[in-house]
C-alpha cells in the first residue's frame, strides 16, 4: 500500500519513500525512514492534506505526497498513542541542574582569553523556543510565535552579563540540508562565519527528532553545548532523560532547561562560554558502527563515508570544511557541497563506486541510508536515556480543540466566524471606542494648545503651523492607534496559540486551485496587520516561485495603515450600524482582487504547481501575556514613531505647499498655493472615477510614502472639518476613494522589503501593476454604481 491509502485510526511501517529531489530528502529528514511507523490521524476538511503522527510528533502532508511513502503491516491504532516501552522512572536533577563536572572532552587550538570577543549560534529546530531562550540569554524583544517558521531572519544580541559575547538566533532547521530559504540563512552562517560555539536548542518532549539536527552539527567540530528545553513539560508529564548518560553518548555537554521559565539559563550560558574560550570539540562525530556483516544497513553506511572522508581530504581542507560533514553531504548528493569542493574527475569516479557498493550492501539509495543511520543512532540513543512522558495535557487539550477548529464540517465555518468576531471587535467594538476616546483626548489637546497660542499673541502664521500643520496632520493619524492595537492583539493571540497553523492545514487545497501553498495563508493573514514582516515571513516558503508569487498578493491584504483612511471616511459617509458591514466589504474586496490576481499569474507568470505542503502541527498554547504585551507595545511604538517622524514631515510640507504660492508669498486662498497646482496635475487621472478635486489627488500622492498620511494630508486641507469633507465625496465617491486607497501601491517601507526580498524589478513591478489594477476596480466599480443608482 502507499500512505494515502491509510485510513484515520490506522497506523502502518514505511518501507520506502520514493520519488526523488529536495522534497524527498527533506521527508527522509523528517523521520519517514524504512521500518517507521506512522499513523494517519486525520484529513483536512477539504479532503486533502492528511496528518500523520511519526516518531511522537504530528506532520501535514497532501496526498500527492503521501502517494510516494510505501507501507506495509497495516494495523488498527491503539487507545494509547504514547505506548512505547518505558523504562523506569529515574530521579532527574532539577532543571539547569546537573550533579557532575562537565567530562574532559578534545580541544582544537588555542583558548580564548578572557574578555576577548566569543560568538555563538542559537540552533534548532522550528517551534521549538528558540526565540524564547534568545530573549532570555540577552534581554531581547523579539516576538516569540507558536507556528513555524517565526524566525526567518538572523537577530544578534549580547549575552547577559558578557559584554564580550554575542549570540546569533538563526531561523529554525530541521537539518543542515536546506529546503527552504531561510534554512540557508542557517547553513550558510555555520559553514562561512565559524562560530566560537554553537547552542543547539532540543525540544525534549520530541528527542527523536530534534537530535537528528544535533548529529549534523556535530559533524562540524565547532565547540558545542546542547540545551534541553521544555524539561518542565517533559517532569509534569511524568517524563525524564537520564543526563548524565545522554551526555556521555553524545560527547558534549548537555543542560536541561525551562526557557520559558528562565530555569536553567544561567547554567547554559557557563557551558557555553566555558566550551568556547577552552575551543571543546564534541568528543564523538562517529555515530555509525561497522559490525562486519554484509548485510547491515549501518555497516554499509560507516565503510561508505570512512573510505569517502581519506578520499576527500585534501579537498576539504582547501575548503575550509570538516572532511565527514562534507562526506556525508557528498553522499546525501548534496549539491550545494558538491558546488564547494573542488573534486577531481577521477575521485568522482571513485566516489561513485563507493556509494554504488553502499547502496547494494544497505538495501536502500544513499539518501534513505544516511537517515536510516541517524535515526537508528537516536532510537538506541533514547531507550537508553528517556523516560518517555506520558501523553500531556497541552496535546490532550490540541486534540480536543482541533475536533472544531480542524473538523470536516466545522472548520471552514469556525474560521470566518473568528475572523468575522475579530474585525466587528477591531472596528465596532472595542477598537472603536477606544479609538473614539483617543480623538476626544486629541481634540482636547489641540484646543489647549490652541488657547495658549491665541492667548500668547503668536505670530498667526505659526498659530497656523502647529495648529493645522502639525496638531491636525499628527493628532489626526494617532486617533487610529487604538483600533490599530487592536487588531495586532487579536493577530498576536492567534499566532501565539498555533490556529495559524492549522489555517495553512485546512485552506491548503483551497488555495491550491489558485497556485498556493496553504503555508502561503500565514504570509497573507499577517498582512492584515503590516505588510513588511508579512513578506518578510515568506521565506519560510520553499519554493522560489511560491515565495515570489506569495510577496505580489500580499499587497492586497489591507494592512493596518489603511485603517485611518477606512475609519475617516466610513465615520464621514455612514451610519454607525453600517461602519463594520463596509469594513467587512473592504477587506473581503481586497481578498477576492487578490484572489483574481492569483489565478491571472498562474495562468501566466507563474506556472506550475504549487510547493509541497510538509508541515509541523505544533500543539495549542496558551498566548503569553509578555509575549502579547511586548508585540502591541512594539506596532505601537512603532506607529507612533511613524507618525512624529514621517507624518510629522509629511505634514509640515503640506502645510507649507497649501499655505505659500508659487511666489513665497502666503497664498489669498487653497486654490492658489503651491500644493494645489500640484494636485492639478494629478486629479485629471482621477475624475473618470468620480473624485476630480485636488484635495484628494494630492492626498493619494502623500499615500505613496505612508498610509496614515492620506488621512493627515486631507485634515490638514480640510482643517479637520468633516462638513468640507462631505462636499469633497459622495458616499458613493468615498467608496470608490477607498477601493483605490485599498488597492493601490503599499507604502516605502513594503516596497523596500519587496525590492530586498525578491528583488528590484519586481518591486517596480509591484508599485504599476498595484496602481493600474487600483484604477480598473475602481473605474469599473463607480460604472457599477451609477448604473445601480448610486449617486
Amino acid at each position: 500500500m502507499r500512505l494515502d491509502e491509510l485510513k484515520p485510526a490506522q497506523g502502518a511501517f514505511i518501507t520506502k519513500v520514493s520519488g526523488s529531489g529536495a522534497l524527498r530528502h527533506h521527508l527522509l529528514d523528517m523521520g519517514l525512514t524504512p521500518r517507521t511507523e506512522v499513523t494517519l490521524q486525520k484529513t483536512a476538511p477539504m479532503g486533502d492534506p492528511v496528518q500523520i503522527k511519526i516518531r511522537g510528533y504530528e506532520l501535514t502532508l497532501r496526498l500527492e505526497e503521501a502517494r510516494n511513502v510505501e507501507i506495509d503491516g497495516v494495523h488498527t491504532q491503539e487507545a494509547e498513542l504514547y505506548r512505547e516501552n518505558r523504562l523506569p522512572d529515574i530521579d532527574h536533577p532539577g532543571v539547569g541542574e546537573l550533579d557532575h563536572a562537565p567530562k574532559a572532552h578534545k580541544h582544537k587550538g588555542a583558548q580564548i582569553p578572557r574578555g576577548h570577543a566569543l560568538s555563538f549560534a542559537l540552533i534548532g529546530n522550528q517551534n521549538c523556543g528558540k526565540t524564547t531562550l534568545f530573549n532570555q540569554l540577552t534581554g531581547s524583544n523579539q516576538h516569540v510565535g507558536n507556528f513555524p517558521g517565526v524566525t526567518v531572519d538572523r537577530k544578534d544580541g549580547q549575552i547577559r552579563k558578557h559584554p564580550e559575547a554575542r549570540v546569533t538566533d538563526l531561523p529554525g532547521i530541521y537539518s543542515l540540508s536546506p529546503y527552504s530559504s531561510e534554512e540557508i540563512v542557517t547553513r550558510d552562517f555555520l559553514l562561512q562565519e565559524h562560530p566560537d560555539g554553537i547552542i543547539n536548542i532540543v525540544d525534549a518532549m520530541n528527542l527523536e527528532r530534534n537530535l537528528y539536527l544535533t548529529m549534523q552539527l556535530m559533524e562540524l567540530e565547532l565547540p558545542m553545548v546542547l540545551a534541553l528545553n521544555m524539561m518542565d513539560e517533559v517532569r509534569d508529564n511524568g517524563g525524564s532523560v537520564r543526563i548524565n548518560e545522554l551526555e556521555a553518548i553524545l560527547g558534549i555537554p548537555v543542560v536541561p532547561i525551562a526557557a520559558a521559565k528562565n530555569e536553567g539559563v544561567d547554567e547554559l550560558i557557563d557551558h557555553a562560554m566555558h566550551v568556547a574560550r577552552h575551543r571543546t570539540l564534541p568528543s564523538r562525530i562517529d555515530f555509525c558502527r561497522d559490525s562486519g556483516q554484509k548485510g547491515d544497513p549501518i555497516a554499509a553506511v560507516h565503510r561508505a563515508i570512512h573510505a569517502t572522508v581519506h578520499m576527500i581530504e585534501p579537498e576539504a581542507g582547501a575548503a575550509d570544511m570538516p572532511a565527514r560533514f562534507a562526506a556525508t553531504k557528498l553522499i546525501e548528493k548534496d549539491h550545494l557541497m558538491a558546488e564547494k569542493l573542488h573534486i577531481p574527475p577521477e575521485k568522482h569516479e571513485a566516489f561513485g563506486h563507493i556509494v554504488d557498493i553502499m547502496e547494494q550492501d544497505a538495501g536502500m539509495d544513499a539518501e534513505a541510508a544516511m537517515a536510516n543511520m541517524r535515526f537508528s543512532f537516536i532510537t538506541m540513543l533514547c531507550r537508553k536515556t528517556l523516560v518517555r512522558p506520558h501523553e500531556s495535557r497541552e496535546h490532550r487539550r490540541s486534540v480536543a480543540i482541533d475536533r472544531l477548529l480542524t473538523g470536516k464540517y466545522t472548520a471552514i465555518p469556525s474560521f470566518f466566524a473568528i475572523m468575522g468576531l475579530i474585525f466587528v471587535m477591531t472596528f465596532s467594538g472595542i477598537g472603536a471606542v477606544l479609538s473614539d476616546w483617543m480623538e476626544a483626548g486629541v481634540d482636547a489637546v489641540k484646543e489647549g494648545m490652541d488657547f495658549l497660542l491665541t492667548a500668547s499673541d503668536v505670530n498667526p502664521v505659526v498659530h497656523s503651523l502647529v495648529i493645522h500643520g502639525v496638531a491636525d496632520g499628527v493628532g489626526s493619524v494617532i486617533s487610529f492607534l487604538p483600533t490599530i492595537v487592536t487588531l495586532f492583539f487579536f493577530l498576536s493571540i492567534l499566532e501565539d496559540t498555533g490556529y495559524m497553523a492549522r489555517v495553512a492545514f485546512v485552506m491548503d487545497r483551497l488555495l491550491r486551485r489558485i497556485g498556493l501553498s496553504g503555508r502561503s495563508i500565514v504570509p497573507m493573514l499577517i498582512g492584515f496587520g503590516c505588510s513588511v514582516p508579512a513578506i518578510m515571513s515568506t521565506r519560510t516558503l520553499s519554493s522560489e516561485r511560491d515565495r515570489k508569487m506569495t510577496v505580489l498578493l500580499t499587497p492586497f491584504m489591507s494592512c493596518s495603515a489603511k485603517l485611518p483612511i477606512y475609519t475617516l471616511m466610513i465615520g464621514a459617509f455612514f451610519p454607525r450600524e453600517d461602519q463594520a458591514l463596509m469594513m467587512i466589504f473592504l477587506y473581503g474586496f481586497g481578498i477576492i482582487m487578490g484572489l483574481g490576481f492569483a489565478l491571472l499569474l498562474r495562468r501566466t507568470r507563474f506556472r506550475g504547481e504549487p510547493v509541497p505542503f510538509v508541515m509541523e502541527l505544533p500543539n495549542y498554547r496558551l498566548p503569553s501575556a509578555k509575549s502579547v504585551v511586548r508585540l502591541i507595545w512594539d506596532k505601537a511604538k512603532g506607529f507612533v514613531e511613524r507618525a512624529f517622524t514621517v507624518i510629522f514631515a509629511a505634514s509640515i510640507l503640506i502645510w507649507f505647499l497649501q499655505m505659500f504660492d508659487g511666489h513665497l508669498n502666503v497664498a489669498a486662498a487653497p486654490e492658489e498655493s503651491l500644493l494645489a497646482s500640484i494636485g492639478r496635475l494629478a486629479a485629471p487621472l482621477f475624475a473618470p472615477l468620480g473624485f476630480a478635486d485636488w484635495r484628494a489627488a494630492t492626498a493619494l500622492l502623500t499615500g505613496f510614502a505612508a498610509k496614515e498620511t492620506v488621512v493627515s494630508t486631507l485634515t490638514v486641507l480640510l482643517g479637520g472639518d468633516t462638513e468640507s469633507l462631505k462636499a469633497m465625496f459622495t458616499p458613493m465617491t468615498a467608496t470608490v476613494f477607498l477601493i483605490f486607497t485599498l488597492l493601490y501601491t503599499p507604502c516605502v517601507a513594503a516596497i523596500a522589503t519587496v525590492r530586498r526580498e525578491i528583488g528590484s524589478l519586481n518591486a517596480w513591478a509591484t508599485v504599476v501593476t498595484q496602481c493600474v489594477i487600483a484604477w480598473l476596480a475602481a473605474y469599473v466599480m463607480h460604472g457599477l454604481f451609477i448604473l445601480a443608482g448610486w449617486q
